[in-house]
Parts: C-alpha cells; sequence; structure tokens
C-alpha cells in the first residue's frame, strides 16, 4: 500500500516565535544541574562550589557549515559538541547549555526540530546529565547558532594553558586530522558541476566514507576526558579546534616552553594529523613519571625551547584554522 506523503513543515514564520519554542523546548532536557530551566527571563543553575566554567561558540552558515552537507541533526550535535569540549578542557564536567538561534522567516520548523534533537542527543552521549536550559530565536539572513556552555569543576582549579614545565609528557585524547580529511572529501566529492554543495553528493560522500565525513559534521569528542585529566595531574589543556600544531603552540606561548612531536606517535600521516582541524580533542600536559589515563596517547615531551614546536627536531607549521583566512562573505 502506498505510504501518503508527509506534509511539508510549515516555516518559522508561519507559525511564529511562540508557536516554535512550543515545539523544540518539549525536545529538550534541562539538565541534572538546573534549579529552574527554560521558561523565566532566565535559567538557574547549581554551582557546586561557588565557581562555575563558562564558553561561547558561533556557527554560521557558510564559514562554519554548509546546509546542502549537513543535515539539522549534526548541526545540533556539533553546536553541543564544539562546547562541551571547551568546558572539558577546563577539567569541567558540563552541566548546562543556552541556546540561540537566529535563522531566515523561511526556515522550516522541521529544520529547528532535527537542531533540537542534535542538541539532545549529543548531549545524552556525550556529556550525560547536561542539559539546555534557555536560548533565544530571532530572524537572520543566515543560519546562525549560538551556544553558551557552563561546567562544574567539583571543588578542582581549572587546568589552564598555562601550566606545563620542561619534562612534562605531551598527551592527546581523540582523533588526529580525521574532520580535516572528511571536509577534504566533501570537497572533492560533494559539490555539483556549478562547484556548490550539493545535498545528494553529500549523502553519498558518507556512505562512502562513514567515519571521515562523520568526524567532519557531527563529531564525537572524548568529553569526559577533561575530568579524566583533570583528576590524574594534567599541568596544561586545552581544546584542539584550530588544528593540533596551531592549538599546541598556544600551550607553548602560554607557559613559555617548547613541544616536541613524536611522529610515529602521530598515526600514518603526522603532518594531516598536526594541521587538521575540527577534530575537538584535547591536548593536555602531564608531570613527567604520571600514569597516562586512557584515552589519552603520548605524543610528545615539553622542553625549555620557550614558544618553539617541532616534529622528531624539525620546525612544525603552526598556520591551522583561522575563520577570516581567505573568507569572502559567501555563504557557499
Amino acid at each position: 500500500m502506498e505510504q501518503p506523503a508527509s506534509e511539508p513543515s510549515p516555516t518559522i514564520e508561519e507559525l511564529g516565535e511562540t508557536a516554535v519554542l512550543a515545539r523544540i523546548l518539549p525536545r529538550l532536557e534541562p539538565g541534572d544541574a538546573a534549579i529552574l530551566g527554560a521558561g523565566d527571563d532566565a535559567a538557574v543553575v547549581a554551582a557546586a562550589d561557588g565557581r562555575f566554567v563558562v564558553t561561547t561558540d558561533l556557527m554560521v552558515h557558510g564559514p562554519d557549515f554548509r546546509l546542502a552537507w549537513s543535515r539539522p541533526h549534526d548541526l545540533g550535535w556539533k553546536a553541543a559538541a564544539t562546547n562541551l569540549t571547551d568546558v572539558a578542557a577546563m577539567g569541567a564536567r558540563p552541566t548546562a547549555l543556552v541556546v540561540s538561534i537566529a535563522a531566515p522567516p523561511t526556515t522550516p520548523v522541521s529544520l529547528l526540530e532535527g537542531i533540537a534533537d542534535g542538541l539532545r542527543d549529543a548531549l545524552a552521549a556525550l556529556a550525560p546529565g547536561a542539559g539546555v536550559v534557555g536560548g533565544d530565536l530571532s530572524a537572520s539572513s543566515v543560519l546562525t547558532i549560538a551556544v553558551t556552555a557552563f561546567g562544574d569543576l567539583a571543588g578542582r582549579a581549572p587546568i589552564l594553558r598555562s601550566g606545563a614545565r620542561p619534562g612534562d609528557v605531551l598527551a592527546h585524547a581523540g582523533s588526529r586530522g580525521d574532520a580535516a580529511l572528511g571536509l577534504k572529501l566533501l570537497f572533492a566529492e560533494a559539490r555539483d558541476a556549478d562547484g556548490e554543495p550539493d545535498a545528494a553528493l553529500a549523502d553519498a560522500a558518507r556512505a562512502r566514507h562513514p567515519h571521515l565525513v562523520g568526524a567532519q559534521l557531527a563529531p564525537s569528542p572524548p568529553v569526559s576526558a577533561g575530568v579524566t585529566a583533570a583528576t590524574a595531574g594534567a599541568t596544561a589543556m586545552l581544546d584542539v579546534s584550530d588544528g593540533l600544531a596551531r592549538d599546541a603552540r598556544r600551550i607553548a606561548e602560554a607557559s613559555g616552553v617548547g613541544l616536541e612531536f613524536h611522529a610515529d606517535a602521530l598515526g600514518p600521516d603526522p603532518l594531516t594529523a598536526l594541521a587538521g582541524a575540527e577534530d575537538h580533542g584535547l591536548l593536555a600536559t602531564f608531570p613527567a613519571g604520571a600514569v597516562i589515563p586512557e584515552p589519552f596517547d603520548v605524543v610528545g615531551i615539553v622542553n625549555a625551547d620557550a614558544g618553539r614546536l617541532t616534529l622528531d627536531g624539525e620546525p612544525v607549521d603552526t598556520s591551522g584554522w583561522d575563520p577570516y583566512s581567505g573568507w569572502d562573505g559567501g555563504t557557499g
């Protein structure tokens, strides 16, 4: 028997803000730390030891994602993941997100519902107990997702970029270069004859390369490893979002040390591992002799050559990802 065609989703403009929120909010959980969730002018979130970690990040159609390549669920998942790892990099446990979305009025409400589902599922998978406690909706010519994330230090001191010392061990948790390879595949295989992103070609590319394309569109970073590193005595840590080498330089400069990577620890393509961005792994340093906890892998050592990054003794390119590099203002 032939199935009836599903009805098209109404647009944001057709429903209005109140009705749109009524369809989105039930898809989201406030999380364990919420004393008061969405519905009032502001949420109330518990801060167990009187402090909280806070971070924010933007995803903008064009420079950060392409609607033809990313499913709505991907967008929500990635928006959560990119903020959760920033909280984790401080050694904190994520507790709550505030999410704001600006979108064209003609946007189907189903797209926002998909984003909400992605947020919910990413929180459940990557940071159990954390939830969405509020946010905002607005109109814009370009779809934009803004997330602010909060985290609990549970009485521990935050892990800063400035704590590495010569003799420390350099370790990394998460994938290295996979997201960059996934993006390269999308540009190579998911554009039409005019060079424009194509949804059907993107689906085909994802089917052929599920791990690499998935690492770009919906990464699964080791969020829980942030607390693991903190309790294991990490001396410095950060989220690797702009490329392993570029972000490692930030630790080197903040700590006044040098970092030496070992090529044989970076996989079959060390240069891609160092240059690739958006894996959202965690780079940390630990005291010499410390037991390096899973899922961290030792990838090098810290030395006294301030600000210098090397790979088996040779200087490393630290250019990495810069959102303004080559940007022409287009939406792609």
